[in-house]
């Protein structure tokens, strides 16, 4: 069954919440929805389970109104608490296929795989989708190891399912994915750390759309 379509993937955005107040995230989040954002993930890695729930909550409701879906990183109890749209799992993460066991066969699961052997298995288990990177060097809190263009095409032509580059992208070095058969982009800081969220999401999608053009 399709729980994902391509299209979806075009602008997947990766929230940070890192110093912003609460009424900040959330209208940095709605700005680049509006902006033309086409996948929210929410990444909290530092708040307790309480407090990831609550904000959680809050930013589905937003998605929703964008009808735009919401993947929680990492958490699959979160993912149910609030019944999001999805998980994105890492590969320290809990495995894809008992992630599929939990949440059954209508939510979407994501997992983030760097070399084709992941990439499989991740397919294999289950996943929906793959985020593949980091393409370029982080700001975010995540550890990052550099993914060549050449494994992400590699990845994206071992698999069916749709695989997103991820990892430093901005709107000005998009262009070396050029060639790459990625079904989106996933960005965190190029439009979360940005002065106008908005305007951030619609160049971006611009700019990608440009590119695959």
């Amino acid at each position: 069954m399709s729980r994902i379509d391509r299209t979806q993937m075009k602008l997947y955005l990766v929230t940070d919440s890192t110093n912003l107040a609460e009424e900040i995230f959330l209208k940095k989040v709605e700005d680049a929805l509006r902006g033309g954002v086409t996948m929210l993930q929410i990444r909290e890695k530092d708040k307790s389970t309480r407090d990831y729930i609550e904000l959680a909550a809050k930013t589905h409701e937003i998605a929703k109104r964008y009808n735009v879906p919401l993947i929680i990183d990492d958490r699959v109890d979160v993912a149910m608490a609030v019944d999001a749209e999805g998980v994105h799992l890492g590969q320290s993460d809990m495995q894809v296929d008992k992630a599929r066991k939990i949440l059954g066969e209508k939510k979407i699961i994501g997992a983030t795989t760097k070399t084709v052997p992941q990439a499989l298995e991740a397919y294999q288990n289950g996943a929906d989708y793959l985020g593949v990177g980091a393409i370029y060097p982080t700001t975010t809190k995540v550890k990052t190891v550099l993914t060549s263009v050449e494994t992400l095409t590699d990845i994206c032509n071992s698999v069916p399912i749709p695989a997103n580059a991820i990892g430093g992208l901005n709107k000005d070095n998009i262009d070396v994915l050029k060639n790459a058969p990625i079904a989106g982009i996933c960005v965190v800081s190029a439009i979360m750390k940005a002065e106008d969220s908005y305007e951030a999401a619609k160049e971006l999608l611009k700019a990608y759309e440009e590119l695959k053009a």
